[in-house]
C-alpha cells in the first residue's frame, strides 16, 4: 500500500506533482539504515543490498527534484544514472537536503540548501555538457586517453526509448556486480580461515 494516495480528480501536472511528492516522502530516508543519522553515500563501498536501496531512493528523489524545480534535461537528463559524475552530484545534493530539512536543523538551513541548489544546477549543466547525455540518447562520458593509454571510443550514442526500463536494468547489473564481488570476498575469507585452521 502506498504511503500516500493522491485524491481523485487530479490530472496532468497536478497529478505528476502529487505523485513526485509522494515518491519523495517515500524516499526521505535511506531504506537500508532507517535508524541512523543522515550520512553521505560512498557509492563505491555499498553492498549489493545497500546499493539496491540507495538507487531506488535516489531515483525517487531525482524525479521529485526535476518536477519540483522544473529542471530540463540539460540539467538533469533521463539517463543520469549512467554517469558517475551526475550520480555523485545528485546524491550529494539529496544528502545535503535531508540534513538541511532535518527537524533538528537550523531554521535557516533550507535557504542554505536553496543557495547550494543554485550552485549545483550550474555544475550539473557543466557535467551534462561534458558527458553528452541527452533527452533521448546517451553515450559514455568522454574520457581523455593519456600518452601510452589506448584510444577510447566514446563517440557512439545509444538511443534509449524507455528510461525506467533502462534504469531497472542498470541497477540490476550494478547490484549483481556487487554481489559477485561480495561472494568472491567471502570465498577468499573462507580460504584464508581454512588455511589458518590447517596450519
Amino acid at each position: 500500500m502506498p504511503l500516500y494516495e493522491p485524491p481523485d480528480g487530479l490530472f496532468g501536472p497536478e497529478r505528476d506533482f502529487v505523485d513526485s511528492a509522494a515518491a519523495y516522502v517515500a524516499a526521505a530516508e535511506p531504506s537500508w539504515d532507517d535508524d541512523g543519522p543522515v550520512t553521505p553515500i560512498e557509492w563505491d563501498l555499498l553492498t549489493a543490498r545497500e546499493a539496491d536501496a540507495a538507487w531506488a531512493d535516489l531515483n525517487a528523489w531525482v524525479h521529485w527534484l526535476r518536477h519540483r524545480f522544473a529542471l530540463p534535461a540539460n540539467i538533469v537528463p533521463p539517463y543520469w544514472h549512467r554517469h558517475p559524475e551526475l550520480v555523485e552530484e545528485l546524491s550529494a545534493l539529496r544528502t545535503h537536503r535531508l540534513a538541511c530539512y532535518d527537524p533538528e536543523a537550523s531554521p535557516s538551513s533550507p535557504i542554505t540548501w536553496m543557495r547550494d541548489l543554485a550552485d549545483a544546477i550550474l555544475r550539473l549543466r557543466d557535467w551534462v555538457a561534458l558527458c553528452g547525455t541527452g533527452r533521448n540518447g546517451d553515450r559514455p562520458s568522454r574520457q581523455t586517453a593519456w600518452p601510452g593509454e589506448p584510444d577510447i571510443d566514446d563517440d557512439y550514442v545509444v538511443n534509449l526509448e524507455d528510461r525506467e526500463a533502462d534504469f531497472r536494468a542498470f541497477v540490476a547489473d550494478d547490484v549483481e556486480r556487487r554481489r559477485r564481488i561480495e561472494d568472491a570476498a567471502q570465498a577468499h575469507l573462507r580460504l584464508v580461515r581454512d588455511d589458518e585452521d590447517g596450519a
